[in-house]
Parts: structure tokens; C-alpha cells; sequence
């Protein structure tokens, strides 16, 4: 690893000017791009703290040889110059946006002499026009069969329409009036091309002219008696309408926009889009990216605008979660990109912030089912686990890992969290959770924690007869008894008036604990006061996800990438989502339980707007009338009786 000293830039050699900068590790290729406002006040900022900086940024600087960079005029050219030199050099530690799947598109071969309907795949072809992405082909393939009852297009292949011109005889599609059939040439090239031109105009969102044109020609043929013909333009019409109905209406006619939504963790995070046309979803397309460094959504955004709308057509609206850091530059570029004016903000209320929470709850599923795959491989989870062992210094990978994590709001209703991973998968049947006696903070909590896990760990041992009650009071461990023990849920020991196994008596490999050293040493001490020391304890800082021993003054970095470093955060954020469930129920019912029960007209809404507007009951039992009537939904009546309760109870 380089040391950054040996090729910072001599002091005032580097511009104040915006540009663009590189860093190349030591055989040239550049690892990193990026842009600045400055390039002298933010290439200092990589060179003036070295150990202040994220952990994966100092993985960056020690990859790197060498950094140069290029002078711009404005920002604008600053993000053009990034995205051109991000796509040329494909730097690692650059944020990249990938498919989590190849979407469908509905294509039309406008370039060819007889224009096609197909779904199609990947690149994009010269002179062919697309629509969507859809998340199934065989929803493009049901739009497509209702609209060629109107727009009989041809969709065979190449091969089949030769052959049916050498025969002189049309397939299927022809006989059943669903193709123009200009193989045998039952139109001419020039009504073909017309028939594929009004699809397209249709599959764009200009609907309305088509079926009431239809409309014009039922109620015609209907007046001179034509009734089958009016019959088939009615059914025509319906065709129109159900392909319709199957693109929900969700903004006004004539909206076009695209609405980003993310889903984040500390490591990864989910990028979905929505296309709107016409004021109706047209396609939605999905991406997963790693966040090789430390990232806000605003940053994600911008990234995401670069590399998305590079080479794709721009709308006129573009609804993002979060506003760009340079967010002017950004819509200047894209506006020139599209040749007008691009709009591009984040809603606030109405449609289109309902519709945004709508693309938000698909990034978060698009972001499980991602992390799900990850998970259930065996070989993956096998890895992790080595790996685990291997930077820890362990004896044997930790096939079970238990991991504590501490709830609370201001020291109130303190709660703490086990859950159970064995062999890199979660136990939901042996998590516990528990109501913690002492309020004297996260790691006295810890503490209190893991001794009662692990007396209750003795205690079955001595009821399975493993150890005797002389061992177990003073906290030590038999270790002949101990020797015979498996690591395997076979060697759980057995309670006789249930048959099933005693899930305390089954210790962890590893114990992880949510938080840094302070915490990691409490559930150490814990440990040792024991008697227990064939257990490994560590703990996850969550802000830089170091990994910290006991008695250690510097953590274990995992690489960013690592598997290992992906299983420990998915323990950890099990541990915490489990914690805060259990948290909120308990502060829930403490809540009800309350003088606010003898409030009249203050429901469960209103006690749950109260608690989190002061943070706990305590906070609103000492607030003043004045200080209630800010909650919204609470009037000065309500507030008077609020504080009159508290009085009673205090009485």
C-alpha cells in the first residue's frame, strides 16, 4: 500500500479553479474520478487528515499512486468531463449502477422497409423505436395482442415473412385479421408503415384521437345499418380501452416524467424508476449499486442522473428523492442534453409525492429480494464466515453468531435485543429480547445483558448435568464437560418435559455487539466475570462499520467489499430492527397505561403524536400547556386536561 505523503501535490501547485481530478494506482489505471468546485480545497481535504477520513476513502489513497487532474470553466463542464471520464476508465471506486435484471422493452423497426412489433433486450438498435422498460415480457405481449385488433402490424420474424411471400400464403396472424399481411402484399409498403407509425403514436400516450375516431366510424356504420361492421369497430374500441386500463392513470394527461426513488444501507443501495407518459406508467427498471465510499442520497442521485441519462431520452420532469449537490449544473447539463428546459425536484405533497412513495416501497422490496439472493447462497455464506474467522483470529468459523443491540429514547423504557445467525442465516425462533433493570447507559446495558444471557447459559448446564452447582456459582466453566460439545444444533442438550433443546444451554461462537470499544469491553467483562472464555466477543461500529476487540486500540477494517463485512451488518441491523420493535410496543403500552388513559377525546393517534413530538413520557409529563399545543391536533382544551391528568397522578 501506498503512503498518500509520497505523491501529494507540492503546496499551491493545485488550481482554485472547478475541474476534474484522477487518481491512478501504480500501474496507471485510474481508480477514482471526480470533480470539484475547487480542486485545491477538496484535494487537500484527501491530503491534510489522513486519519480522519471514511475508512473506504483511506483504502482509495493507499490504492493510489499518484492523482492529476484538469482545469474547467464551470461546474457544468466539471460533471460533463467526470461522466465522460467515468465511462472511459471505469475507475473501481466509483459509484456503478448495474441492472438487478435485463428488462423488456416494446420495440417497433421503424428502420426497416416493413416495420416490426417485438420485445427486445439489451443494447438499443439504430432506427428502432422503444417503449417501456416492463417488468415482464408477457405484459408487453398482452398490450401488444388487444392493440392489434386496431393496428395490425406485422411481428413475425424475418424468416417467416420471406416465407410466406415465396408461398403467396399469409401465417395465422393474417388469417385472423391481427396482421396486415404485407408478405402477400394485402397492403402497400406506404400503409404499413402508417399502420406501425399510429401504433407508435398510441404506445406514446396520443390515444384519445384513435378511439374516437373508432367512435365516429361505429356510430357511421351503425346509421346506415351496418351492424357487424359497427359490432367489430366496437370491439376494436374496447381493445383500446382495456390495453389502456392496464397503464394506470396516476398523473394528468400529458405528463411525462421519470420518478426516482432509492433504498440505502450502510453498504448498498436500490435505484428505481418509473416512466411516465401520457400521465401513465409505461415501464419501471431497477439498479443495485455498491457504495465504495461514503455516499449521501443527494450524491447517489447525481450519479445516478450522469449515468442513466448519458445515452437515454430525457423527459421534461425528472422527480428525484433528494436534491444533487450541485443541482443547478446538473439541470443545466441534462437541459442542453434534451435541447429545452428539464425540470428536476423533489415533491412535496400531492400525486406525485404519493407516486414517489410508491417507487420508494419497490427500491426497498428491489433491495431485499437483492440482499435475499446474496444471503441464500451456501457458498457465499460459507465464505463470509471464513473470512469472519480469519480477520477475528478465530479457532473455527462462527457457525453461530449472537448478536446484542440497546433500545431507548432519553433512558426511557430501555430495552436490548438478542438475535441468533447460524451458518450465515437468521433463527428467528431463538431471538430474545429483554427489559433492562439498570437505566444507566448502552453499556451498562450491554453489560447487564450478556450476564443474563450467559447466567441463564450456566444455569442449563447444570440442569443437563454438565456442570455442577459449585462451577456454576462462581461463574467458571467445567472444561472436560465442556470438551464434548459439537458446534452443531445436534449437540443442543435436551430438556426432558418438552423434548425440545434448551436454547440457552447452546452457546454462540461469537457474540457481536452494536457499538465500538466501550461496548465490546462491557460484554468482554461480562465474559470473564463468568468464567466463560471459549466465547468471541466483538462489536460494529455502525458510522464507519469498524470492527472492534477487546482490549484493542485499533479496529479491524473488513474490506468494503467483503462478504464478512456484508453478513456482520445484516447480523447487526437484525439486532437493532428487533430492539426497535420491542421498544416501541413497550413504549406504547407504557404510554397507554398512563394518566392519558383518563383524557376524554385523546385517542391512540393523538397519544402516539404527543410521544413522539416530547420523546418520552417523563418529558411530557413536566411540559406545560403552552408547550403541548404545539403537537399538531391538540387544542388548548386538550391541553389543559393533559396537565391536569399529570397533576392527579402526581397528587
Amino acid at each position: 500500500m501506498a503512503d498518500p505523503a509520497t505523491y501529494r501535490p507540492a503546496p499551491g501547485s493545485i488550481p482554485e479553479s472547478p475541474g476534474v481530478y484522477r487518481f491512478r494506482d501504480p500501474g496507471g489505471r485510474v481508480i477514482y474520478v471526480g470533480k470539484a468546485k475547487s480542486l485545491r480545497q477538496r484535494l487537500n481535504s484527501y491530503f491534510a487528515d489522513f486519519a480522519g477520513l471514511h475508512p473506504r476513502t483511506q483504502t482509495m489513497l493507499t490504492s493510489a499512486a499518484s492523482v492529476d487532474w484538469t482545469v474547467v470553466g464551470t461546474e457544468v463542464e466539471a460533471l460533463q468531463l467526470e461522466y465522460s471520464w467515468i465511462k472511459e476508465f471505469d475507475p473501481r471506486f466509483n459509484v456503478k449502477y448495474r441492472d438487478d435484471k435485463s428488462y423488456p422493452y416494446l420495440a417497433v423497426t421503424m428502420g426497416e422497409d416493413f416495420p416490426r412489433v417485438q420485445v427486445l433486450r439489451g443494447a438499443k438498435r439504430k432506427g428502432t423505436r422503444y417503449f417501456g422498460p416492463y417488468s415482464h415480457a408477457w405484459a408487453i405481449r398482452e398490450t401488444v395482442d388487444l392493440l392489434l385488433r386496431v393496428f395490425p402490424v406485422r411481428t413475425c420474424s424475418a424468416g417467416v415473412f420471406k416465407r410466406a411471400g415465396q408461398i403467396g400464403r399469409p401465417c395465422l396472424l393474417g388469417y385472423i385479421d391481427k396482421c396486415s399481411a404485407p408478405c402477400v402484399g394485402r397492403v402497400t409498403p406506404e400503409e404499413h408503415r402508417d399502420l406501425a407509425e399510429d401504433f407508435c403514436d398510441f404506445m406514446a400516450g396520443n390515444t384519445t384521437r384513435f378511439i374516437k375516431r373508432l367512435e365516429r366510424e361505429m356510430r357511421a356504420a351503425a346509421a346506415v345499418e351496418e351492424y357487424e361492421k359497427a359490432a367489430r369497430l366496437r370491439d376494436d374500441v374496447q381493445a383500446l380501452q382495456r390495453a389502456l386500463e392496464k397503464q394506470t392513470v396516476v398523473l394528468g394527461d400529458g405528463t411525462d416524467c421519470d420518478v426516482i426513488a432509492l433504498a440505502e444501507d450502510a453498504l448498498e443501495a436500490a435505484a428505481q424508476v418509473f416512466y411516465v407518459r401520457g400521465g401513465r406508467i409505461r415501464g419501471q427498471r431497477g439498479w443495485v449499486v455498491d457504495k465504495v465510499e461514503e455516499t449521501t442520497s443527494g450524491d447517489l442521485v447525481e450519479q445516478f442522473l450522469l449515468q442513466m441519462y448519458g445515452e437515454a431520452t430525457i423527459p421534461r420532469e425528472i422527480l428525484v428523492p433528494a436534491a444533487p449537490p450541485d443541482m443547478e449544473a446538473v439541470i443545466e447539463l441534462l437541459s442542453e442534453q434534451r435541447g429545452s428546459r428539464v425540470d428536476l425536484r423533489v415533491p412535496q405533497r400531492g400525486d406525485k409525492k404519493s407516486l414517489m412513495e410508491t417507487v420508494e416501497r419497490n427500491a426497498k422490496e428491489s433491495l431485499a429480494q437483492h440482499k435475499l439472493r446474496r444471503a441464500s447462497d451456501l457458498t457465499t455464506r460459507s465464505r463470509a464466515l471464513q473470512e469472519i474467522a480469519d480477520a477475528l483470529d478465530l479457532d473455527q468459523a462462527p457457525l453461530r453468531i449472537e448478536c446484542y443491540d440497546v433500545s431507548h429514547i432519553q433512558g426511557s423504557d430501555v430495552v436490548a435485543s438478542m438475535v441468533v445467525f447460524e451458518d450465515g442465516l437468521a433463527r428467528k425462533s431463538e431471538y430474545r429480547r429483554f427489559s433492562i433493570k439498570s437505566a444507566e447507559g448502552d453499556v451498562a446495558s450491554i453489560y447487564e445483558v450478556i450476564c443474563r444471557r450467559f447466567k441463564r447459559y450456566l444455569e442449563e448446564r447444570v440442569a443437563t448435568g454438565e456442570l455442577d452447582d459449585e462451577s456454576a456459582g462462581d461463574g467458571s466453566v467445567d472444561e472436560h464437560a465442556d470438551r464434548g460439545r459439537g458446534d452443531s444444533a445436534a449437540g443442543m442438550p435436551i430438556d426432558p418435559e418438552t423434548g425440545r433443546p434448551r436454547k440457552f444451554a447452546y452457546p454462540p461462537n461469537l457474540v457481536v455487539v452494536d457499538g465500538g470499544p466501550a461496548q465490546a469491553a462491557a460484554a468482554q467483562r461480562a465474559l470473564d466475570e463468568l468464567g466463560i472464555d471459549d466465547v468471541a466477543v466483538c462489536g460494529l461500529a455502525k458510522r464507519l462499520e469498524e470492527v472492534w476487540l477487546p482490549g484493542e486500540d485499533l479496529p479491524v477494517i473488513l474490506p468494503r467489499t467483503s462478504e464478512s463485512l456484508y453478513l456482520l451488518q445484516r447480523v447487526r441491523d437484525e439486532a437493532h430492527r428487533f430492539a426497535i420493535t420491542y421498544h416501541r410496543s413497550k413504549r406504547s403500552k407504557t404510554l397507554k397505561e398512563s394518566a392519558l388513559d383518563q383524557v376524554p377525546g385523546l385517542g391512540p393517534s393523538r397519544r402516539q403524536a404527543l410521544l413522539r413530538h416530547f420523546g418520552s413520557v417523563k418529558r411530557l409529563r413536566d411540559a406545560t400547556a403552552t408547550e403541548i399545543l404545539e403537537v399538531p391536533g391538540i387544542g388548548p382544551a386538550t391541553a389543559d386536561a393533559i396537565v391536569a391528568a399529570f397533576k392527579e397522578e402526581s397528587a
